[in-house]
């Protein structure tokens, strides 16, 4: 996987289809696009600054992506509140959407980052 971008709220990440990743169908294995979609939503969901996790995650999957295909996985915050969060992720081969994931986020408590303190502003 490769992240491309991260935004508040957003992440998107590809993966190209290897040999290894296809199943007896010839086609990519249901479980590496859910885990590419997976970490979109976790790159997302982790981006205010709250460690969150995965509390529900559902997949369907639309059509298959292919030896050599370049997924293209983009996760966008649909609702963030209280420790609850719902995101949406588009799983793209070019144009064609060929998976669709949703998630539900549940913050832990802690942040990843430390809070800053007038000794650390410069």
């Amino acid at each position: 996987m490769k992240l491309v971008e991260v935004k508040p709220g957003r992440a998107t990440l590809t993966m190209t289809v290897r040999p290894e990743m296809v199943n007896g169908q010839r086609i990519a294995h249901g479980g590496f696009i859910f885990t590419l979609a997976d970490s979109a939503f976790a790159f997302a969901c982790n981006t205010h600054n709250e460690r969150a996790v995965a509390a529900q995650g559902n997949i369907t999957f639309i059509r298959p992506g292919k030896l050599g295909d370049i997924l293209v996985a983009t996760a966008r915050e649909i609702s963030r509140n209280g420790r609850s969060g719902i995101y949406d992720v588009c799983v793209t081969v070019d144009d064609t959407v060929i998976a669709e994931f949703r998630g539900h986020s549940r913050v832990i408590g802690g942040t990843w980052l430390p809070a800053e303190t007038d000794a650390t502003k410069k």
